[in-house]
């Protein structure tokens, strides 16, 4: 497994816009489709996804490959991750 965040400088343009940025964080997996994501809003919001969770009403678990030659993110631990994880 890897593991990145992106902090996401634009709000969502929906309903919940006045949740403000977010910091996203990632755990890929060998094949860089997303296996867990956190995503951490200005207003406190905390959304996880994971195979057990892949959506909610708020959104859902990425379901595309990571290319990580046009992600702007930056590769962080797991440690790091995990912490946020259990928040």
């Amino acid at each position: 497994m890897r593991y990145f965040k992106y902090q996401w400088n634009e709000t969502r343009g929906d309903q919940y816009d006045n949740w403000g940025h977010s910091l996203w964080y990632l755990e890929i997996s060998k094949d860089d489709f997303p296996s867990r994501q956190i995503e951490i809003y200005d207003n406190g919001k905390i959304l996880k996804y994971s195979q057990d969770r892949l959506e909610d009403e708020f959104g859902g678990l990425g379901d595309q490959k990571l290319d990580l030659s046009e992600f702007n993110g930056t590769e962080c631990t797991k440690t790091e991750f995990e912490e946020n994880w259990n928040r």
